[in-house]
């Protein structure tokens, strides 16, 4: 694209001090670097991936709530996260995480591996065994 054609649209990202940096072909036919606020289909998609996450966190808070998951499943859609992720910071292995994820195991966990799941998602041991219902 050239530099004069770079999109500019509305993005949710993009403010007066935020732009994206992109490649464009100068008016000497080189490439150069210029700022852009914005490109539509990526605004679509960005906004399509963002509802998906927003989707999966309802339905793991839905779960918590119903008795049918431990709050972890939750705090890790919460914070955007997967299994593999979330067994890399807490130092156990992806089938110990996906345990951890049924209501009978949680309700086992000793503090220090309660601890370690608090840690990563910065709350405490008691707001880990608890979510918020209202929000």
């Amino acid at each position: 694209m050239k530099k004069n054609d770079t999109p500019q649209d509305k993005s949710a990202l993009a403010s007066k001090n935020h732009k994206e940096l992109c490649y464009a072909v100068n008016e000497d036919g080189e490439y150069v670097t210029t700022k852009s606020s914005g490109w539509q289909p990526k605004t679509i998609a960005l906004n399509n991936a963002l509802q998906d996450i927003d989707e999966r966190v309802a339905l793991a808070k839905k779960r918590v709530l119903n008795n049918e998951a431990s709050p972890i499943e939750y705090y890790m859609e919460v914070h955007r996260m997967d299994v593999s992720i979330l067994a890399s910071y807490v130092k156990l292995f992806k089938w110990q995480v996906k345990n951890h994820f049924k209501l009978k195991k949680f309700n086992k966990l000793s503090n220090k591996i309660l601890k370690r799941y608090a840690d990563v998602f910065e709350i405490s041991i008691e707001q880990l065994k608890h979510i918020d219902d209202t929000k």
